[in-house]
């Protein structure tokens, strides 16, 4: 039997704007199996980002629910959250926030570490993920000896650190050229189901769409299933939960 790994209920987020109040989120649902890849588009301004940022306890909804490994984290206190972004999810942003100061290995077993990792540990996961994405010979390299691409590829392997449930990429090959953004696409998604991992992309990128299990477009604050879904995949899109929940 799949295992859900996400669910979303009746997501509304809005923002004053002076005497307005503008609606970014209009009341988003659905679920996600473990497993599953779903890439999110629409244009800029559509809430994609807001949406992720409430998935990862970056923000806050006005009302509704997200449940992950079933933790409802809504209700969640700061210390809550930031235990939550530690140990349930991987990030990787449009820039990749790698520290300066860092080599490659470094940044990638950081997380890992903080979290009470012991440190011979966090440096053979590090040294197995940056193998993974095709930079075992730039683990001593900072972020200034890197190019863009490689960059990017610490940040992909740096979000498998800690083994969470979600990984949240937010346009992450928006700063790359088109050779850079297809190879770190590959990556990104070859690491997904290496390690099982739940993937949901915000993106621009119609390659790097494509190549998700599920495909959806945030339309006038709800979130829209763009056919055609892949026949037999382990997740579906749940417009209404009703007495699912």
């Amino acid at each position: 039997m799949s295992e859900l790994i996400l669910r979303v209920n009746n997501i509304v987020k809005s923002f004053a704007s002076g005497a307005e109040t503008l609606f970014i989120l209009r009341g988003v649902s659905f679920t996600l199996e473990k497993g599953t890849t779903a890439a999110i588009s629409g244009q800029s301004g559509s809430g994609k980002s807001t949406l992720l940022n409430i998935l990862g306890g970056l923000d806050r909804c006005d009302s509704g629910s997200v449940t992950v490994a079933d933790q409802e984290i809504a209700g969640l206190s700061e210390s809550g959250l930031t235990a939550y972004r530690s140990r349930r999810v991987g990030f990787i942003f449009q820039f990749h926030y790698l520290l300066q100061d860092f080599t490659a290995l470094e940044n990638v077993m950081l997380p890992g570490y903080m979290a009470g990792m012991k440190k011979k540990a966090a440096l053979e996961k590090g040294r197995a993920l940056l193998s993974d994405v095709k930079l075992e010979d730039r683990l001593s390299h900072f972020p200034s000896q890197l190019s863009g691409g490689e960059r990017q590829r610490v940040a992909v392997a740096r979000s498998m650190m800690n083994d969470p449930d979600l990984i949240l990429a937010d346009e992450p090959t928006g700063n790359l050229d088109p050779g850079n953004s297809e190879v770190v696409a590959e990556l990104l998604y070859a690491e997904a189901e290496k390690w099982g991992k739940t993937l949901i992309v915000v993106t621009h990128d119609e390659k790097m769409a494509e190549r998700a299990m599920l495909r959806y477009t945030l339309e006038g604050g709800l979130l829209i299933p763009t056919p055609p879904v892949q026949e037999g995949s382990p997740s579906q899109v749940c417009p209404d939960l009703g007495d699912t929940l």
